[in-house]
């Protein structure tokens, strides 16, 4: 279930996704970058790293991704994710989103007891529509503080690229903010953790990937690489193993998409 934010709250959260799991079946569940940042929030944690021994935080805040990350589900779950617009972090942690690039942070040691009440309403199940709700009075209550305005710039950079489709040169950004290549890709990486190109590249791919999960990956490869802004079909793949860990083909053949960077390998 995906729920969006109110008006005033998207410009920071692009929208809620609630997912369970009602099995005891161990999966394997592959999360791939989107550029966005975000928040899982969840009181009985059923997602563990295939990297690491040691039990994933109970919520959890995740910063930009490169690629993708490999995770495995032990027995029953519930969780929000709020998925951020990919500069809120920076906002939230008050830390450059460069040195969290890539980063597992356990939410409860940045809100501490402030997210106790949406984990036990996990906890007894209560309708996650009414816990998003609660979710959206919590961070308009933080908005309400001062939080600067450079994200403004980075903000109408990123719909710039956006209505792109991520098919934009450096020359360009430049011509649409009056800044040089070099200080725009400084405050970039600050606030959303990488730079405008790598961004560029990832809302490219996520086209792509838009005209598959219509259902049109049948047509011809090459027609549809050209059409998201590739130079050949080559390239398209080599980008799309190295951010997804599949082909396109292979993604498009995946039963399970949970959403649309978060499925069931």
């Amino acid at each position: 279930m995906q729920i969006s934010p109110p008006k005033h709250l998207a410009p920071f959260i692009r929208h809620y996704i609630f997912l369970e799991n009602n099995t005891e079946e161990i999966k394997s569940v592959r999360l791939f970058t989107d550029g966005s940042t975000g928040l899982i929030l969840s009181a009985t944690m059923g997602l563990h790293s295939h990297l690491s021994e040691a039990n994933m935080p109970t919520s959890f805040f995740y910063g930009t991704l490169n690629s993708y990350k490999d995770f495995y589900t032990k027995g029953k779950f519930s969780f929000i994710a709020v998925v951020f617009q990919p500069y809120f972090l920076n906002i939230v942690l008050k830390t450059s989103a460069k040195e969290i690039k890539n980063q597992i942070i356990s939410a409860e040691d940045i809100l501490k007891e402030k997210l106790v009440p949406f984990q036990d309403k996990l906890f007894y199940q209560s309708d996650p529509k009414i816990i998003i709700n609660d979710l959206n009075l919590f961070f308009t209550k933080f908005l309400a503080e001062e939080i600067g305005h450079d994200y403004q710039l980075i903000a109408a950079v990123q719909q710039y690229i956006l209505q792109n489709r991520g098919t934009v040169l450096s020359k360009d950004l430049e011509k649409f903010t009056g800044y040089s290549e070099r200080h725009l890709e400084r405050k970039f990486e600050d606030y959303m953790g990488i730079s405008p190109k790598k961004y560029s590249n990832i809302i490219r791919l996520h086209y792509f990937l838009s005209l598959i999960n219509k259902g049109i990956i049948d047509e011809n490869m090459t027609i549809l690489s050209y059409h998201a802004g590739y130079s050949d079909q080559s390239h398209l793949i080599r980008e799309f193993k190295k951010n997804v860990g599949l082909t396109p083909r292979q993604y498009a053949n995946t039963e399970n998409k949970m959403a649309v960077n978060f499925i069931e390998l």
